[in-house]
């Protein structure tokens, strides 16, 4: 790990440790990096605003989807359902502090990641990320998120979510001869 990975890393976790007690609006990036324990100027280099700090953990957060592996003979939707699936584990235990980022957001501020997250998990599920997909798959990432945040417990319904959107993407995907 890198001294601006592991910088962006701490700042991530001092992020969601302060956004799980108080209102995401008035935490500063000099909060964060107080908590963090780094000083700012270190924290100001690597990440000029609350958003790059919020980039870096988006990232972490797709890797999760990235590091997916399904069996070859997994369906595309399977292999889809499976990388969605590890993001959202890898966001359930930063439940509160994400719900509470999102919330403060505006949805326009919140979608504009959805692309990215998109196409690591199509990437995760070896589908090629064409225009057409990514916005697909962006609208069904975005969906799911809405269901995951009142979702607690199992997660059945987001996971019902998942799969309902997943088969409507596929279907209107091939309606428009951008298939899977």
């Amino acid at each position: 790990m890198t001294a601006a990975e592991d910088i962006l890393d701490r700042a991530a976790a001092a992020a969601l440790s302060l956004a799980a007690d108080r209102p995401w609006t008035q935490i500063t990036l000099r909060d964060i990096a107080l908590k963090a324990e780094i000083p700012f100027a270190e924290l100001y280099a690597r990440a000029d605003g609350k958003g790059a700090v919020l980039n870096h953990l988006a990232t972490r957060f797709d890797r999760a989807a990235l590091a997916t592996v399904s069996a070859d003979d997994a369906s595309t939707h399977d292999r889809l359902f499976d990388a969605a699936m590890a993001r959202i584990e890898a966001m359930e235990p930063h439940r509160a502090a994400l719900v509470a980022i999102s919330r403060s957001e505006s949805v326009v501020v919140s979608a504009l990641r959805f692309p990215r997250t998109a196409r690591a998990i199509l990437e995760a599920a070896g589908v090629d990320a064409t225009p057409a997909r990514l916005t697909a798959m962006s609208a069904v990432w975005g969906r799911t998120l809405q269901v995951w945040r009142d979702d607690e417990g199992a997660l059945n319904r987001t996971m019902a979510e998942l799969d309902k959107r997943l088969k409507q993407m596929t279907s209107g995907l091939e309606k428009v001869g951008a298939g899977l």
